[in-house]
């Protein structure tokens, strides 16, 4: 397995026997939409090869309860925000399920972490990368010279970024306007917990950072998210992390996923412009709905149209009329599919060569199809999946 590592720009070799993953999951404060949608299949794509490939995994995605965001809609819906939380986690997983993906081994909250957070913010702060201020602790981004090297970019293009991306450079007490918050101090309505600098609640990065190490030790093989993460949170996640750990690199590769626009936008919770996975799944079967995203490579942002999503209906429509029924569970030629998934994840090319499998009759198709999550059985959840007769139309037609 080849992998592009964002922080190096290389292909880099997934090497060991054991794999630890590390994604970072939902806010839990809406529901879930295709971009959501592409970077979970993506990394669902990628555990499956990586296991049909003899590598034992180890699977770990978070669910970031304690945020901003969180407590800004639960103030909105005049509901806590725990049960905000739990209701959208309970969405999101089975949007999840109805799409057939796999759920990860462990499914961290950063609610339930939080001692585990404090100690590490306390290792911090008495390595002199931390500092207390009026309840607060910060990072000090001065003792990491290497921040920004995950991201490629200046310091001035990191403020910039930071005020954008809810950072708040200018907060006077912060020593350097790129520190981040460790530990603040709770609203009168927010979770709060007894810490050494006061009663509280955890800043984002270091929740992350706190899970990875509990369930995954010093180093994570793979980490990854959308490519919207790499800056503050990821690039935050390495300071923090290796800070406190003393090994490098935290992660051996980071995996980021491209962002899914509509009607020329980002699509965003914040922006509104949202296409959800649970109205697609009411219209569409899951199949093709994993097709319209594994016809993208990973890396690539890409926009959404309703022209894209038929195209995709129609297209798996024809690979399920013309599958042949399993015959002796034969592999086949389904390591053609795994090929392709292991040089950089190109779903793009797997789905070419699965269809080449079903027009051939090849008996590895049911393996292959597994491979990338597709059932190809008649109907989804709704009943209502597009079906065209006829044979499996050329690779080169699948959806763009």
């Amino acid at each position: 397995m080849r992998l592009r590592n964002t922080e190096t720009g290389r292909l880099d070799s997934v090497a060991g026997s054991a794999i630890g993953v590390y994604v970072c999951g939902i806010t839990p404060y809406d529901t879930t939409h295709l971009g959501h949608a592409f970077t979970y299949v993506m990394f669902d794509v990628l555990v499956r090869a990586l296991r049909a490939g003899g590598r034992s995994v180890r699977y770990v995605q978070n669910v970031t309860d304690i945020d901003d965001d969180i407590m800004k809609r639960a103030r909105q819906l005049k509901i806590s925000w725990d049960q905000l939380a739990t209701k959208e986690t309970r969405l999101y997983r089975q949007d999840m399920r109805d799409l057939h993906v796999l759920p990860p081994d462990v499914f961290p909250y950063a609610s339930q972490t939080v001692p585990q957070i404090i100690a590490m913010a306390g290792r911090l702060e008495a390595s002199g990368h931390a500092y207390a201020r009026e309840g607060n602790l910060y990072y000090r981004v001065a003792s990491f010279p290497e921040y920004g090297r995950l991201s490629h970019a200046s310091r001035e293009q990191m403020i910039v970024w930071s005020r954008e991306r809810g950072g708040d450079p200018s907060d006077p007490r912060k020593e350097d306007p790129l520190d981040f918050l460790l530990w603040q101090q709770s609203l009168a309505d927010e979770p709060t917990w007894d810490s050494p600098w006061g009663a509280g609640r955890p800043g984002w990065h270091i929740e992350c950072s706190a899970m990875a190490l509990e369930h995954l030790g010093p180093q994570v093989d793979i980490h990854g998210g959308g490519e919207d993460l790499i800056f503050p949170h990821h690039e935050s996640e390495i300071a923090q992390s290796e800070a406190a750990t003393g090994v490098r690199p935290f992660a051996r590769t980071w995996t980021h996923i491209g962002m899914v626009r509509y009607r020329g936008e980002k699509m965003s919770k914040s922006l509104k412009n949202l296409v959800l996975v649970r109205d697609l799944l009411g219209r569409f079967d899951a199949d093709s709905i994993r097709v319209l995203l594994l016809s993208q490579h990973y890396r690539e942002s890409w926009e959404y149209t309703e022209d894209q999503m038929m195209a995709a209906a129609e297209w798996t429509a024809q690979l399920r009329s013309g599958a042949a029924p399993p015959s002796d569970g034969s592999s086949g030629r389904s390591g053609e599919v795994l090929a392709a998934l292991e040089d950089d994840l190109n779903t793009p090319a797997a789905l070419e060569r699965l269809a080449e499998l079903v027009r051939s009759t090849d008996p590895g198709w049911p393996v292959a199809a597994g491979l990338l999550g597709l059932q190809l059985e008649s109907g989804g959840p709704s009943g209502r999946s597009a079906r065209v007769a006829g044979p499996v139309t050329a690779p080169e037609q699948l959806p763009p």
